[in-house]
């Protein structure tokens, strides 16, 4: 493993463009990056796979995934109990479907883990308060009361040094966090935000995370290279 621990950031990495955009901002703040996917239970394989590509072409120190099972609970169309809406506006009120109960906190608690390991300080989730479907563990107040669990749970803690929930994204709209990641040279078409796509992984257009996706490259004045990559529906 290379570089001192007090610049190893330990990362969220789902393979969709905010957990990209927020790890490559950590990067070009100079840290090594040791990422962590998720396999929670999710319906789509394409979600791992884009996962795999954005940690190589992020040049992570090591990828790990780690499989906790959360369809096991159900209670989220993205575990496959029940459907994924779609046609709603992602700013309407209530919370969607697509809502997996408590699994930004299992995840984090997993990087915690890992990051107290390797000695890292810094944890890196790519949440965002403005361009999101109303999730309760994407909110300001949750980062903060998760930090504030991290410096009460951990051993580096009690022995005198800080942990951080690093949320580079959390008050940028989609567009702002695509222009950031343009500015980076990252490549979106590395990436897969959607909820409901085809069996060849094309985005359905229609689900929450595809109309912000659509709306954030919109705004931003370009075009989005996942669509223009994926293979036509069947």
């Amino acid at each position: 493993m290379t570089g001192s621990s007090s610049r190893r950031a330990v990362v969220l990495l789902s393979g969709g463009l905010d957990s990209y955009t927020a790890a490559a901002m950590m990067r070009s703040e100079g840290y090594s990056l040791f990422a962590l996917t998720v396999r929670y239970g999710q319906v789509h394989a394409c979600e791992l796979e884009a996962a795999r590509r954005v940690a190589a072409a992020l040049r992570v120190e090591r990828h790990v995934e780690l499989a906790v099972d959360l369809s096991v609970f159900g209670g989220s169309a993205l575990t496959g109990d029940g459907e994924v809406e779609l046609d709603q506006p992602p700013d309407r009120v209530g919370i969607p479907s697509t809502y997996v109960p408590a699994r930004n906190t299992v995840l984090l608690s997993l990087a915690l883990g890992w990051a107290e390991v390797l000695g890292a300080r810094d944890l890196v989730i790519g949440v965002n308060a403005l361009d999101y479907s109303g999730y309760p563990d994407c909110r300001p107040e949750y980062v903060a009361a998760f930090e504030r669990l991290a410096g009460l749970a951990t051993k580096a803690a009690i022995e005198g040094e800080r942990l951080q929930v690093r949320a580079p994204l959390l008050h940028l709209s989609k567009s702002d966090i695509i222009r950031r990641g343009h500015s980076l040279g990252l490549d979106y078409g590395l990436t897969h935000s959607c909820y409901r796509p085809s069996p060849h992984g094309r985005p359905c257009g229609r689900c929450d995370s595809c109309q912000l996706r659509a709306r954030g490259f919109a705004e931003a004045g370009v075009d989005d290279p996942a669509v223009a990559r994926a293979e036509p529906n069947r």
